[in-house]
């Protein structure tokens, strides 16, 4: 398709204008000692409906409204954001913990995760709040997606703000980010689910579920996107993390040496596509493909580094820019219904994950902090919003608390860690508490010393 200048002038103004505001938003965030995640996000706010449209509207309308082709090439940035977005966090999943602390965030993942999403349930029973379903209008799906709300934890942001704070190594982070991983999988394979529930006949006209004459919204469909999520899951143990580099080390793959770059995005939309056929929500499909990819070495790590790098300089901060862009904080965001909201939600995730803590035998201090830290939604809420809100399982009130909860969360789990180190040294108590606590619980399961895994 031919473009006008007039059109491209327009498209080029927008990504230049989206990226600034979101590297320069992640950037202050940065300096503020808060998620990059939550800046680039307040970018994209300041360009949309909240202010620059408000403004300057006709400026707003004419960069970002007008024109054939902001709209569509926006959308492709947005998609392959979240693609590269979820390949870049499934094949960062590492398993470094200890024993004892291996016991401690299964407590804490089991009790944290369902008491949390029972909590959200309870919450829609109690208030019945269906004007926060979307065009969609399935019940079902829309109680996922608020369930996976209230319980989900971040792991690229949590593990931002540890790094930043130089706490990675310790064992308190550890326990965080073996939770964060185990919730955030168990997110991905829900929402996995409530979006096939909702997917209309026309997305299925070539898919398998199509070819099987599953019908959306029935009860053997809700049966065969369980079947199929948790079965494109477990591509990963079948296949082992590895299996991309062993593809790329054959014999004959001459495409894998000649581009590694270009062979490991070829992957990955193989990937996605497969999971698109079977009915899988396209982005667990790119998160699946990171996991595949596994422990790159030589060239492939490399090549790996590099996609990452480009992705996290452009593709992901415009898809993050773009959620804000989408944000309409005076007509669609209900203060009084947020504020609740936020409230429910921490009180529901952070005593679940305190007591989960106490129950594995972590003091009160440590305690107190993980359920603070488990707090923070981050990126995971963020996709759950965004998808969720595209498949009009929720309406764009909902979307913005959604968003909005995402971003506090991980401003208060980055503040309140950043205070506790300030206040106290590097050999703070806490992680002292947090130490003693997992060498108790392992000296109680086994007498012998414990060994770093992985």
């Amino acid at each position: 398709m031919s473009l006008s200048n007039a059109d491209i002038t327009r498209l080029l103004i927008a990504i230049v204008l989206l990226l600034v505001a979101a590297h320069g938003g992640g950037q202050l965030c940065v300096r503020l000692r808060q998620p990059r995640v939550a800046g680039e996000i307040i970018g994209g706010l300041l360009l949309g409906p909240t202010l620059f449209a408000t403004v300057l509207p006709q400026w707003q309308e004419a960069i970002f409204s007008r024109g054939v082709a902001t709209g569509p090439a926006l959308g492709a940035f947005y998609q392959l954001g979240l693609f590269l977005l979820m390949f870049c966090s499934g094949a960062a999943l590492r398993a470094g913990v200890r024993s004892g602390e291996r016991r401690t965030a299964i407590v804490i993942a089991s009790v944290g995760n369902v008491v949390p999403f029972a909590a959200g349930i309870l919450f829609l029973v109690a208030l019945k709040p269906g004007n926060l379903i979307g065009p969609a209008h399935n019940d079902t799906a829309f109680l996922l997606v608020f369930g996976c709300a209230i319980a989900v934890t971040s792991v690229p942001v949590i593990a931002k703000i540890m790094a930043d704070l130089g706490i990675m190594g310790t064992p308190f982070a550890r326990i965080v980010l073996t939770v964060a991983v185990f919730e955030d999988i168990v997110l991905f394979v829900v929402i996995s689910v409530a979006l096939g529930m909702v997917q209309a006949a026309s997305a299925q006209a070539f898919s398998l579920p199509s070819l099987l004459g599953i019908k959306p919204d029935t009860l053997l469909s809700i049966v065969y996107y369980v079947a199929a999520s948790a079965a494109f899951f477990s591509l990963p143990l079948v296949l082992g993390r590895a299996f991309l580099q062993r593809i790329a080390a054959t014999r004959g793959n001459l495409f894998a040496w000649s581009s590694p770059v270009a062979f490991q995005l070829l992957f990955l939309l193989v990937v996605t596509a497969l999971a698109l056929f079977l009915g899988v929500a396209a982005y667990f499909g790119a998160f699946v493909a990171g996991i595949l990819a596994g422990r790159l070495e030589g060239v492939n790590a490399r090549a790996h580094e590099a996609i990452k790098s480009f992705s996290f300089a452009v593709f992901i901060p415009i898809y993050f820019a773009i959620v804000g862009l989408q944000l309409d904080l005076l007509q669609h965001f209900d203060v009084v219904f947020f504020v609740g909201f936020l409230a429910y939600a921490c009180a529901a995730k952070a005593l679940s994950a305190y007591a989960g803590a106490r129950f594995s035998g972590q003091p009160k201090a440590a305690a107190r902090d993980l359920a603070v830290a488990l707090n923070a939604r981050g990126g995971p809420a963020i996709v759950l919003a965004s998808v969720a809100y595209g498949a009009r399982i929720i309406n764009e009130s909902f979307y913005v608390s959604l968003v909005m909860l995402a971003l506090v969360t991980s401003i208060i789990a980055g503040a309140w860690l950043d205070a506790i180190l300030r206040k106290r040294s590097r050999e703070d108590v806490l992680f002292e508490d947090a130490a003693e606590a997992v060498s108790a619980a392992t000296a109680s399961a086994r007498p012998a010393p414990v060994a770093e895994a992985g």
